[in-house]
């Protein structure tokens, strides 16, 4: 009984021994599992703010990789008027009184950017000689492209092109450039003697830009076979006057009431460089367009 009794004391210290071992055992195995835990709940916040993050940085870089498509500011004019109606009857019955129905529409492959009419007139006077005059009117368009930049600034670059060749005709005498005021965006007049086998020629040249277009006005005059010179100053004002009235003709067909307004949208493909003038023996005019019926000279040697 009693050794009975012993072996259920010890069983039971052995039970309570065996249970403490396990306590401790469990104890010493809630901190690891705790740590556990919060590598994993860490791991877990850091994978989800990555993942929140993710689709910004994305973004973010499909947004500075991918450049926005270049753009320029549209043309403001996408048409030209008709180059032998820019000019009033009565402007064409002062500048050229024996030819105002004489105008000739010039060659051109693409009339909505390019074009040019040119008039002549021979009042002859018997044997006191006879009077010439030449006119001829030159339109450009630029159209805004992405390479060659917008319309407006090609068109600048081309008119003060146009002034400096005016300037550099082989043989002018007593040349003049004139800034003008109230003619488009930008004109100048040129003017110089030039003389020529059949007489003086009083050259004006009157270049304008307006917007996206550029008007080249060459107006010429000389006193024939004895007949005196004509005053350049009045050659310079009719010409300044049928300017005015060619800017106006080009606001006018692009809905602008002959004043320049807001822009019409034009084509993307540019237009085609200049190259050769309409005006005298060297100067420089749209390349396709009409160029003048003839130099001055060989106009006035075959009236004359």
């Amino acid at each position: 009984m009693q050794r009975a009794a012993q072996r259920d004391v010890r069983a039971q210290r052995a039970m309570r021994a065996k249970r403490l071992r396990r306590a401790l055992v469990c104890a010493a195995a809630v901190p690891a599992v705790l740590i556990t835990a919060a590598c994993s709940s860490d791991s877990g916040d850091s994978e989800a703010k990555s993942g929140a993050s993710a689709p910004q940085s994305a973004g973010g870089d499909t947004q500075s990789s991918a450049s926005a498509s270049p753009t320029v500011q549209a043309a403001a004019y996408a048409k030209l008027p008709d180059p032998c109606a820019v000019l009033a009857k009565e402007t064409l019955s002062d500048l050229v009184p024996k030819g105002s129905k004489s105008g000739k529409k010039g060659s051109s492959d693409d009339p909505s950017s390019r074009a040019s009419c040119s008039w002549n007139s021979l009042d002859n006077n018997g044997v006191k000689g006879s009077q010439f005059r030449w006119l001829n009117v030159s339109l450009l368009r630029f159209d805004s492209d992405v390479t060659r930049g917008s319309a407006e600034d090609q068109a600048h670059t081309y008119y003060g092109r146009q002034v400096k060749d005016a300037q550099a005709v082989d043989g002018a005498k007593n040349t003049k450039v004139v800034p003008l005021t109230g003619t488009g965006a930008e004109a100048s007049v040129v003017r110089y003697d030039l003389k020529k086998k059949e007489g003086l020629f009083k050259q004006q040249t009157v270049v304008a830009r307006v917007e996206n277009v550029v008007v080249t006005l060459d107006y010429n005059g000389a006193g024939l076979a004895g007949e005196k010179t004509p005053d350049a100053d009045d050659l310079t004002k009719a010409a300044q006057k049928a300017m005015k009235e060619a800017v106006a003709s080009v606001s006018k067909a692009n809905g602008a009431g002959g004043t320049a307004s807001s822009p019409s949208t034009a084509p993307a493909s540019p237009s085609k460089p200049a190259s050769k003038s309409p005006s005298g023996d060297s100067s420089k005019a749209p390349s396709g367009s009409a160029s003048a019926d003839a130099s001055p000279s060989r106009s006035a040697a075959r009236k004359s």
